[in-house]
């Protein structure tokens, strides 16, 4: 019977395909996490937490290093609130193309005005451009960066993207009619808008600086929803101060873009839609369920991919350091037992390897005895005992 614990997270339909061979939130030794914005770096994971999957892209809420040393593999949904945040990145487009913030707010600060003179003669301030002919740098071409991409080639826009990390596979999703930029300066220097679309990590934080501000027009309207920190907010005040960006647009404020005519902030809901929630918590269920019935892995944030068809009757899933002597050492351990491998597969990511072992035949006598063997090995972080067809 697998425990599995949701936090800040909608449990959707597809939570109930865990049948009874899956409870929610009845155990202090949970073998799962499904987790939205719960901050787990206050927290301490417990020893038998085997999966952790965040129905979000993001994973700066969960203390990976923490996961890895536990033997805890790390998840999360990439593209399953894409279309959320796309549409909302267009609807921006709309308003900020046409002045509907500042059109709306004049409206309800003169409910008394006399439509047909003084309405009139004001709405001209409030006069507006068509985004169709307009150009649209989009900076990240991942889930996200790619339906933006293509949804403004559809409103009429010249759409450049730039991503120097652009995979092969994610290099489908894009209309050809999206000219590629070499560099970051190549992609914004002609824009009317920027829109903004990475992960945040080493090679992202503060992308837009000083620099790449200066590299775009003047007038420039620009959108962060991406992450904090992506964006230099100083350097940005400082471009908003000049001229030199019209306005920028965020999910994510901070002090110093508070009451800024120039700034408009949301709270955070780029990926806030129900069907968004639906499909990350859904997501994250069935990759739970993969691992913890499989221990095969896809796109985990911590373990190398590693899938292996599971036909025989057991499977030992080793979650250990990368180091020299490893599989040797494992291997050794099954053969003192006298057992027979059918399958085996090793792979590595950064410090951290995996290894699954399949065999036909193992005693219950010997299963405890061989789990704690192997679990004595050092670098061994976790190890696991599957049967075919059955929860451990």
């Amino acid at each position: 019977m697998y425990q599995v614990k949701t936090y800040n997270a909608i449990a959707p339909a597809g939570l109930n395909t865990f049948t009874a061979d899956y409870t929610l939130n009845q155990s202090e030794h949970p073998d799962a996490y499904l987790i939205r914005s719960v901050n787990l770096h206050t927290e301490t994971l417990p020893s038998s937490l085997k999966v952790i999957v965040r129905a979000g892209a993001g994973v700066n809420n969960i203390p990976i290093d923490q996961a890895t040393a536990n033997g805890t593999a790390v998840f999360n949904t990439p593209g399953s609130n894409a279309n959320a945040v796309k549409e909302l990145i267009i609807g921006l487009l709309i308003m900020a193309s046409r002045n509907l913030i500042a059109a709306t707010t004049y409206s309800a600060q003169h409910t008394e005005a006399d439509i047909s003179q003084r309405t009139e003669h004001d709405k001209t301030q409030f006069n507006g451009i068509e985004l169709t002919g307009k150009t649209l740098a989009v900076i990240g071409l991942g889930h996200v960066g790619a339906l933006v991409a293509n949804a403004a080639l559809n409103l009429g826009m010249n759409v450049i993207g730039y991503d120097p990390y652009l995979s092969a596979d994610a290099a489908w999703n894009i209309a050809k009619q999206v000219q590629r930029a070499a560099t970051l300066p190549d992609a914004v220097k002609q824009a009317d808008f920027v829109t903004v679309h990475v992960p945040k990590n080493a090679d992202t934080l503060h992308l837009i600086n000083k620099d790449a501000l200066a590299a775009m027009p003047t007038g420039v309207q620009l959108f962060n929803y991406s992450r904090l920190g992506i964006v230099d907010n100083t350097a940005i005040m400082n471009a908003l101060a000049t001229g030199q960006v019209a306005h920028y647009y965020t999910d994510f404020g901070e002090p110093q873009l508070a009451d800024q005519p120039a700034v408009t902030v949301t709270p955070h809901i780029g990926g806030s839609t129900i069907e968004a929630e639906i499909n990350g918590a859904t997501q994250a269920a069935r990759t739970i369920m993969t691992y913890l019935e499989t221990g095969n892995v896809h796109a985990a944030v911590n373990l190398p991919d590693l899938s292996v068809p599971f036909n025989a009757a057991y499977r030992f899933t080793i979650i250990h350091e990368n180091v020299p002597n490893m599989v040797s050492q494992i291997t050794a351990k099954l053969a003192a037992a006298n057992l027979n491998i059918t399958t085996m597969a090793n792979a590595a990511k950064h410090q951290t390897a995996y290894t699954i072992i399949d065999i036909d035949d193992l005693q219950q006598p010997q299963q405890a005895d061989l789990i704690a063997e192997l679990s004595k090995i050092p670098a061994v972080s976790r190890v696991r005992l599957l049967k075919q067809g059955n929860v451990e």
